[in-house]
């Protein structure tokens, strides 16, 4: 059975949140939680909270074992950007570009595995 979860407009940019996703690809969720709880990158803490929302929809929603589970896929896109102006010499501003992230989180049986 398929869970989903997603996460948008995550304010930190998709580069550094898919260093974090590409540790938990394919663990199980206890695994998943664990490596996510020692990890040092401001992505893991937010990653730790979807996947634990995930694990609660899998429970609450659909009446499964959250410990049969492992993340099948993470996929993260980029968001909108925010611009922003940094005063510059001489009047001059240049844009700064705050970059933002979507995440989208499957989890899945492991006898469905293939």
């Amino acid at each position: 059975m398929i869970v989903k979860a997603n996460l948008n407009n995550l304010r930190i940019s998709a580069r550094k949140v898919r260093l974090v996703a590409d540790m938990i690809r394919g663990k199980s969720t206890d695994k998943a939680a664990a490596i996510l709880s020692f990890t040092t990158k401001k992505a893991s803490k937010p990653i730790l909270k979807l996947l634990n929302s995930a694990l609660a929809n899998a429970k609450n929603n659909l009446k499964l074992d959250p410990t049969n589970l492992f993340v099948e896929k993470i996929e993260v896109n980029d968001g909108p950007k925010y611009k922003r102006m940094r005063p510059r010499a001489r009047g001059q501003g240049f844009e700064i570009q705050k970059k933002t992230a979507h995440i989208i989180m499957v989890l899945n049986d492991k006898k469905h595995e293939s």
